[in-house]
């Protein structure tokens, strides 16, 4: 046993690196699975429909941890070969797009009845509709509100921790079985999260201030 020291600290800063690029990695690869997962939602034919809400269901419906563990755990099942990485990956770009396309949806309903039917009016096609009227309307409403879901895509970037991809969490759990000083070691972890997160709500609170105000006039 040692004491918890400089570079026990420099270790888990180094780990933070690796929860900032899987956040990176959750929210770029969730943003283009939320917008598919958005426009099937609101789509015009039925089985796009279908399918979405049955992705949605299933990744809202059950936990994070036990998609990484079925990710994990069941790929080498059927003979793929995976490791905690691409695992993580898969798993948070995939729980991400659920929630953001839900995000996305509710946006895109929510803009008024007579911008839809004056694209009808105009004879635009579906793509033409969702392309220049829809959604740039939309994508303003949705800032708020995706910048507030960022932050529980990094702090869910935690449970990966449990199948061994090595983040802040897991930078903490080993620093914290070398020392045994849990009150420091995770009190650490939890203010690096802090950091990393902080800013995120402002930013997010600041924007919905901000669209309150501009509705508002």
């Amino acid at each position: 046993m040692r004491t918890f020291g400089w570079p026990d600290l420099y270790f888990i800063l180094e780990a933070a690196r690796w929860t900032i690029a899987l956040s990176l990695i959750a929210c770029i690869g969730g943003a283009i699975g939320g917008l598919a997962v958005a426009l099937a939602r609101t789509s015009e034919a039925r089985w796009p429909r279908l399918v979405a809400t049955g992705f949605v269901r299933l990744f809202q419906g059950t936990p994070l941890l036990l998609q990484l563990f079925l990710i994990f755990f069941g790929a080498p099942v059927v003979g793929i070969d995976i490791n905690p990485w691409v695992a993580a990956g898969v798993a948070l770009i995939l729980n991400t797009s659920a929630f953001l396309g839900e995000i996305w949806r509710g946006c895109i309903e929510a803009i008024p009845r007579g911008q839809w039917e004056a694209a009808d009016a105009l004879g635009l096609a579906y793509a033409s509709r969702m392309r220049d009227v829809v959604l740039p309307q939309a994508a303003r409403i949705a800032v708020a509100p995706s910048v507030g879901y960022v932050v529980q895509v990094v702090k869910g970037t935690s449970l990966a921790a449990i199948i061994g991809f090595t983040e802040v969490t897991r930078a903490g759990q080993i620093i914290n079985n070398a020392t045994f000083q849990p009150l420091v070691v995770f009190s650490v972890v939890a203010a690096i999260y802090f950091v990393l997160c902080w800013p995120l709500s402002l930013a997010a609170g600041r924007l919905e201030r901000r669209q309150a105000r501009a509705y508002a006039r």
